[in-house]
Formats: structure tokens, C-alpha cells, sequence
């Protein structure tokens, strides 16, 4: 039984390197990319935050990191710069993974708002200082509200169809280590 959960860990981490990969094509592609349109929202960060607050066992810092730097160099965004405050983002909600156990939907929803608000100001803050020419902030604020729109249905669709929930409170794994 112990190798399955090794095995269930590792069969997480690659699904969500696809899932990764599969965002990462659908933003390459030419859709809706007329001159105006409105931003959508960043489901890869959605599903990153829904993860590691639900399971951040399964999402290692040097998998995000690899993740978002290639994101990074594909959209020819700052190179480090997105994947350093996901990172950052990413070990906030990690370290407080014992309060957001016990928290009801809405206040995580909350709380994961607050973080990706926060993730946007930083990186639009350093753009900014140094003179990096950047999208409107309008823009910024409209795909952000988008993320925060999509959260819940990116929970919902990982809980249905992955099984990915939060460990009850004394819930162990195999090893008898608490999760």
C-alpha cells in the first residue's frame, strides 16, 4: 500500500505537468486575439493555487518553478520574474496549509482572491520600477477578477473528476504521517 501512495503522488505531479502543458498550448494558439478583446482568466494559476491548498504535497516548489519559468519564456514575459512570485504565493499557502484545512470554501475562496490581487500588484510593482512597458492596468485587474471568477469552478472540476480534496483533520497517510 505505501508504494501506492509514492505512486499516487507521482501520477499527480505528471498530471498536472499535461495539465500545464495543455493551458500552456491553448494560450499559444491565435483565439480571440483581436485588438481589444478583454483578457481571460490564468487557469494555470488557478490550478496551481487550487492544488496546493488542497494537496501541496503533490506540488513540489521545483515542479511550479520549472512550470512557470517555461510559461515565462514562452510568452517572452520577464524570464523568473511571474515564476518567482508564484513560487512565493505558493509557499504563503503552503505554510498555512493547517489553517486552510479548516477554513469553509468562501474564506479560502477569499483568501486565494487576496493572494492572486497581491501576485498581480507585485508583479505590475516591479515591471513598473523597472521601466518595463506593460499592459494597462485595467487589463490587469480584468483577468485577475476572471481568475478569481473561475477559482470555484477550477475547485469543483479538480474535486469531480480528480478526486483532489482536502485531507480531513488527523487523516494519515500510509506511513502514519499526518497529511
Amino acid at each position: 500500500m505505501a508504494e501506492f501512495w509514492r505512486q499516487e503522488q507521482w501520477i499527480f505531479r505528471g498530471l498536472f505537468l499535461a495539465i500545464a502543458l495543455g493551458l500552456l498550448f491553448l494560450r499559444l494558439l491565435p483565439l480571440g486575439s483581436a485588438p481589444g478583446a478583454l483578457p481571460g482568466p490564468d487557469l494555470l494559476l488557478c490550478v496551481t493555487l487550487a492544488w496546493i491548498v488542497r494537496r501541496p504535497d503533490f506540488l513540489p516548489m521545483p515542479l511550479i518553478l520549472l512550470v512557470f519559468l517555461v510559461e515565462d519564456l514562452i510568452l517572452f514575459r520577464p524570464p523568473g520574474l511571474w515564476a518567482a512570485i508564484v513560487i512565493l504565493a505558493t509557499e504563503f499557502l503552503r505554510s498555512r496549509f493547517a489553517l486552510t484545512r479548516e477554513l469553509s470554501f468562501p474564506v479560502e475562496w477569499l483568501l486565494v482572491s487576496g493572494v492572486m490581487l497581491g501576485m498581480m500588484l507585485i508583479y505590475r510593482l516591479t515591471l513598473g520600477l523597472a521601466f518595463v512597458p506593460q499592459a494597462p492596468f485595467g487589463f490587469a485587474v480584468v483577468q485577475v477578477l476572471w481568475s478569481v471568477a473561475v477559482y470555484p469552478v477550477v475547485v469543483a472540476l479538480s474535486r469531480l473528476t480528480l478526486d483532489l480534496r482536502k485531507p480531513a483533520t488527523g487523516e494519515v497517510d500510509d506511513f502514519g504521517r499526518r497529511l
